[in-house]
């Protein structure tokens, strides 16, 4: 059997469902190797800087991961009709890396709290003027697609205004949650009016019926971007198999494979039936990107806690 090897950031279950559907419909396995973001990064350097050639074909990972291993020379450039699809805000300029998912955040409201509100809370200023409503959201400091929310305020407004924002927000928060699922299940039990949440979690208890009505910031938000790359010094013969596969994850049969397995990432490419039917695929995602140095975001994130939530407790 054709073969390739991957590396992912993605979870496993969905690394599997994505490898099993496409063995089933085209005879070819795909590896993958889940590794975080630095362990990503440092083994593409290792390969391209070998006298040989690497068994990793691809890369399936954050948008920030991609740009920094194609500035780095870790990333071949790749372009196809399916890729020319994708907005030129998911994917590279000169075709290095290619978005074929992203996972916004969003408000996920309690229905119940919706009827007895006339003024939908459906942007950061109108959450900021709701009076008595309970917030719930994950901590910035548990989980990176919560704090990436935060990073990307600060690059999209600065510091300053960003952290203004989360004052307003502090004396409403009625708890900060470990992991992002727990949010979405407080609105859903009505223990919170409205959650600050990922679409992914949002959509998983939408689809178990609890009453909750997704939101879409007006003003923009943060969204975490998967997408593929193809890796410098690659085998040859591997490396026509990374193409497909990459143009695969644009189809609608990738999308039935995540959903099937209660993955609601959305897709990039509007050619596909899943973009076209999808209620919010206009979503404003804000248009400056929160790339940081890990010690810039430890400092971000202590000040936070500094500035604003401890101040607000």
């Amino acid at each position: 059997m054709r073969e390739i090897t991957a590396y992912t950031s993605l979870p496993t279950e969905a690394a599997l469902a994505l490898s099993e559907a496409y063995e089933t419909e085209y005879g070819v396995r795909v590896n993958f190797i889940q590794l975080d973001s630095e362990q990503i990064l440092k083994r593409l350097k290792e390969q391209a800087q070998s006298t040989e050639n690497g068994k990793i074909s691809l890369v399936l990972a954050e948008r920030e991961t991609l740009d920094r291993a194609a500035a780095a020379g870790y990333l071949v450039p790749y372009v196809s009709e399916k890729i020319d699809q994708v907005a030129e805000s998911f994917r590279h300029e000169s075709g290095y890396w290619t978005g074929v998912w992203y996972d916004p955040m969003v408000f996920a409201v309690n229905q119940d709290y919706l009827r007895t509100h006339l003024d939908l809370p459906n942007s950061w200023q109108r959450l900021i003027q709701q009076r008595d409503i309970r917030i719930g959201t994950t901590d910035f400091m548990a989980a990176d697609a919560a704090s990436n929310l935060l990073y990307s305020m600060i690059a999209e407004y600065g510091e300053q205004q960003a952290f203004d924002i989360w004052r307003s927000i502090q004396p409403k928060i009625i708890q900060y949650s470990r992991y992002l699922h727990t949010p979405v299940r407080q609105a859903g039990m009505g223990e919170v009016d409205l959650s600050i949440a990922v679409l992914s979690e949002t959509l998983r208890y939408v689809r178990d019926d609890y009453p909750i009505r997704v939101l879409y910031p007006t003003d923009g938000t943060s969204a975490v971007v998967f997408g593929t790359g193809v890796a410098f010094r690659a085998e040859d013969r591997d490396v026509h198999a990374a193409e497909q596969f990459a143009d695969w994850l644009l189809t609608d049969e990738a999308q039935i494979a995540l959903t099937q397995h209660s993955f609601y990432f959305l897709t990039t490419n509007p050619a596909t039936l899943s973009y076209q039917l999808f209620a919010g695929k206009n979503v404003a995602i804000f248009k400056s990107r929160p790339y940081f140095t890990k010690e810039e975001k430890g400092k971000l994130l202590d000040r936070w806690v500094k500035q604003v939530r401890l101040n607000g407790e």
